[in-house]
């Protein structure tokens, strides 16, 4: 592949040359930017960045920026991308004031998500999702986490790991999957959480490691959901497939997850909207990122997670979009990053450094992508003349986003 250079760019964001896996408290503001330089990749990874007002290179192949701002595209650590079809009955319900739980207690929530895929038949499930992958490319999104968890039956979940696979194959976007079969209790079940703890853990997922369709394994962790003894016993199982733990924590309640998934070493809690001081400690201390889901928040009208206090304690931050039907249909990673500069009061660094490095570090993927360094996978993204970072979470439900990268590749 020939070389293609990026020059006269104004802003070169989130450069760096220290080969970081993540950024903590207060390094999260730590923001590298380089102005009037250039930047060239080949074979779909960044070669070399020039110096502040030096020459470019000669190419034939080159993009003139005209001094617009270069950066990282996002990196969505969390996502129920795969689904059937929407849920816009229940937000009427919302609307005429029932809570998520009392939706739920109708058979809405995740048990109705799960009846509308039963019925999808895996051709179908992956052209919405193609759809789906599609407009969050141009809104900069350049690697995301797909989860299982809206089938849990055997097939169901095989289905929506098996077209998350297949978007990685036919697309540039960096995709991670992860297996939720311990999302809800399915009404088949209803009596009998331990038959389905059996089919998680002995069925479903030596059949998902067999076909290698997962590479971390989650558990709502939740009052009316799943228990902290029965959420330790599902990731146990999964590491015994080598699945990191991704796990849903302190959407509503503290059980004490947060200390006893940092324990068994999870990669990263998220929600965590519900924390306790000793919550909060705990996650502060440890190496396990904390992923905070503000567009649920603004959905549900719930509290958003401690942002603020995490970052000042020195936690490992980052946000993502909590795709789904359900409780935050929205994949637009401009509007999480505005929300948590909004209504978390961090900084635009801080949540645009949760929003790319550390949203790779959740993915296991802060090696190839997440900032500007020399090596890495040539993801970025042009904004529109006369934008900058700041300008994100300003113009709130702006797409700013001029041109996509991805792996070299104008999208």
């Amino acid at each position: 592949m020939s070389l293609l250079l990026l020059k006269n760019i104004g802003q070169l964001i989130q450069v760096e040359n220290q080969g970081r896996p993540y950024k903590r408290g207060s390094e999260m503001a730590d923001f590298p930017i380089l102005r009037n330089c250039w930047l060239t990749i080949k074979n779909g990874r960044i070669q070399e960045i020039g110096a502040e007002n030096s020459a470019p290179p000669t190419s034939t192949n080159s993009i003139d920026v005209q001094g617009a701002t270069l950066m990282p595209t996002y990196v969505d650590s969390h996502s129920h991308l795969v689904y059937a079809s929407n849920r816009q009955d229940e937000f009427a319900m919302r609307l005429a004031g029932l809570s998520y739980e009392e939706i739920a207690a109708r058979g809405g929530g995740i048990i109705n998500s799960a009846k509308k895929l039963r019925a999808y038949s895996e051709e179908a499930l992956f052209a919405d999702a193609q759809k789906r992958l599609a407009e969050l490319i141009q809104m900069g999104t350049g690697a995301i986490e797909i989860k299982s968890g809206y089938g849990l039956d055997m097939e169901s979940e095989l289905k929506i790991l098996r077209v998350a696979r297949r978007l990685a194959k036919e697309s540039k976007v960096e995709i991670k999957t992860t297996f939720l079969g311990a999302h809800a209790l399915p009404p088949e079940f209803k009596n009998d959480k331990e038959g389905y703890l059996s089919l998680l853990i002995n069925d479903m997922l030596p059949a998902i490691a067999a076909e290698n369709l997962a590479d971390y394994i989650d558990v709502f962790c939740e009052e009316n959901y799943f228990s902290l003894e029965e959420s330790l016993r599902i990731i146990s199982a999964g590491k015994e497939y080598g699945l990191e733990a991704k796990v849903h924590v302190n959407q509503f309640n503290s059980l004490g997850a947060v200390p006893a998934m940092v324990n068994r070493g999870a990669l990263s809690l998220d929600h965590l909207e519900v924390m306790t001081e000793a919550d909060i400690e705990s996650i502060c201390e440890s190496n396990t990122i904390a992923c905070l889901l503000p567009g649920c928040s603004h959905f549900l009208e719930i509290p958003y997670a401690p942002a603020k206090e995490l970052i000042a304690k020195n936690a490992i931050i980052a946000l993502a979009t909590d795709f789904n039907p359900g409780s935050s249909p929205n994949g637009n990673m401009n509007s999480v990053l505005s929300l948590a500069c909004v209504k978390m009061k961090i900084s635009a660094a801080e949540a645009f450094t949760a929003s790319t490095l550390n949203g790779a570090s959740a993915m296991g993927l802060s090696a190839e992508l997440g900032s500007i360094e020399v090596g890495k996978l040539a993801s970025l993204m042009i904004l529109k003349q006369g934008y900058t970072l700041e300008s994100i979470p300003y113009h709130f439900g702006h797409n700013l986003i001029e041109t996509v990268i991805l792996k070299g590749e104008i999208q």
